[in-house]
């Protein structure tokens, strides 16, 4: 079988993220598979380079499947678009490697999460930003976010209690940008833990808010306590923009 990646957008809104989950078939994995199987006549794994979470939006989402199929990559691309709901669109289909995995071969992700802070409601962006009823303080945000960069423990910031495996994980970068109304926090690392990013952007905007010093975080990522660091920022906010893949990697 031949391989095949995928290059994806999806408005997360009315789905329970990408995996399976049971007693839904609203899942962005599933909507996929769905309509492969309906265009290969067999089932399809379709894997994707990580797990966003229910209500979670993604631009760059990137996935893997093997299939047989006699079409070209742009007639399978053009047919996935046809018969996927409009909140999924494959943005670019390629034959690859047959070692290309997408979860696997993933150096990095870039996640970027967007508050509104106008006087006005934000009407036609209400789906893909955070309202805040105040602007933070920025400078406090960032001076913060200089803490967390780098690598740490960051066991504070996992949103599952029972993870077993190491929390340890790489932030090389954390941008904090106002622009007019809108806020934008950008997150690039090597992997993230559940919730991680929503939970760091909780902190931050506390932080900003000034419930909570800049050199707390210090403090904050020696404890390994859930409950020391901030409150979980609304899955609405986030987006996946980028995943990174090693230039050696044929893709």
């Amino acid at each position: 079988m031949k391989n095949y990646r995928f290059l994806i957008q999806f408005d997360g809104t009315r789905y329970q993220g990408w995996e399976h989950q049971p007693g839904t078939d609203m899942t962005i994995q599933g909507k996929m598979e769905n309509v492969l199987l309906r265009m290969t006549g067999a089932e399809v794994e379709v894997i994707g380079a990580g797990r966003t979470d229910a209500g979670v939006h993604a631009k760059g989402m990137v996935a893997n499947a093997h299939m047989e199929t006699s079409m070209t990559e742009e007639e399978i691309c053009a047919y996935m678009n046809r018969y996927l709901p409009e909140d999924i669109g494959i943005m670019e289909v390629k034959q690859v490697s047959d070692r290309f995995h997408a979860r696997y071969n993933a150096m990095g992700k870039t996640y970027c999460y967007t508050c509104y802070v106008g006087s006005a409601k934000p009407v036609f962006n209400r789906r893909f930003a955070c309202v805040l009823e105040r602007v933070p303080d920025v400078e406090a945000m960032r001076r913060a976010a200089e803490l967390l960069v780098g690598e740490h423990d960051f066991r504070s910031f996992c949103g599952n209690p029972k993870m077993k495996k190491s929390t340890v994980r790489v932030v090389d970068r954390i941008d904090i940008d106002l622009s007019g109304s809108y806020l934008n926090l950008t997150f690039h690392g090597k992997g993230f833990l559940q919730y991680m990013v929503r939970i760091l952007t909780g902190t931050l905007l506390e932080t900003g808010f000034h419930e909570r010093e800049p050199e707390s975080m210090t403090e904050l990522l020696e404890a390994r306590d859930r409950r020391q660091a901030g409150f979980t920022a609304e899955a609405k906010g986030l987006c996946l923009m980028k995943v990174d893949y090693a230039s050696t990697i044929k893709v």
